[in-house]
């Protein structure tokens, strides 16, 4: 039994050829969407296998690099970006027809176009090579627009950080390309108001945090105490600043 890094909130093994999770409330949900996944013939994400003696869910492993921080070479390279780019797409498309609105953990978005991955980020998908290939860790995914997801992964792959944020790279310029890339790559056609979006999934997963944490959850507490939600409003005012630079008319 291998205790497999990354795991921010969950404690993650790898036994043999697959993975055991925690559970919660959401998890049916989810397991229903990576059937309906598998159905479609997306093969990017887990087949669900059931749940072991433990009441841990089983899951498959996908070999391969997983982009845990710092992000290495291979992860911060143009051919990730824009693969992860295609694999987001070719999930959003995927969802469709996976049509139940409750049950979740997270709310519901509107317009629910699809079910959003909901933490679409490089410590969340399994790269081979320099190439995205599967995603992990569906226990945010809810239904809401496209956008909601691609958003959050424009501000981890772009990455659209303020420039004292130790897990970024990149001059404005050139997030404002990698910007630029990952929504072509994805096929988004309409990016106006994309700095606005980026701010509003920051604000939602500060406000999470300390939902989370003022409940009682420990990890949460500690990411709190650690200063993740002052670095993420950091980066929310300085996308809104720099909006101009990141997103070009």
């Amino acid at each position: 039994m291998e205790l497999l890094a990354g795991g921010g909130i969950n404690v993650v093994y790898r036994i043999g050829e697959t993975v055991r999770r925690p559970v919660g409330p959401w998890s049916p949900r989810v397991h229903g969407l990576l059937r309906h996944l598998r159905e479609r013939g997306f093969t990017g994400a887990p087949d669900f296998h059931g749940i072991d003696e433990e009441g841990r869910e089983v899951l498959t492993f996908f070999p391969g690099e997983v982009g845990n921080y710092p992000l290495s070479a291979a992860v911060r390279s143009r051919e990730a970006l824009v693969s992860a780019a295609r694999l987001l797409r070719s999930y959003h498309d995927a969802t469709a027809g996976y049509d139940h609105r409750t049950g979740w953990m997270l709310p519901v978005r509107e317009p629910a176009e699809v079910v959003c991955h909901g933490d679409f980020a490089p410590y969340n998908c399994v790269l081979d090579g320099t190439t995205a290939v599967a995603l992990i860790d569906f226990d945010t995914a809810h239904p809401a627009p496209r956008l909601w997801d691609v958003a959050y992964a424009l501000y981890r792959w772009a990455p659209l950080t303020h420039p004292d944020n130790h897990d970024g790279f990149g001059t404005t310029a050139e997030q404002a390309a990698r910007a630029r890339a990952f929504c072509d790559a994805y096929g988004l056609a309409d990016r106006s108001g994309l700095a606005e979006a980026v701010a509003d999934r920051l604000t939602a997963l500060v406000e999470l945090m300390h939902e989370r944490a003022n409940a009682g959850d420990e990890a949460f507490a500690r990411h709190i105490a650690d200063g993740h939600d002052r670095l993420y409003l950091r980066d929310i005012r300085y996308v809104r600043e720099a909006a101009a630079d990141l997103f070009p008319a």
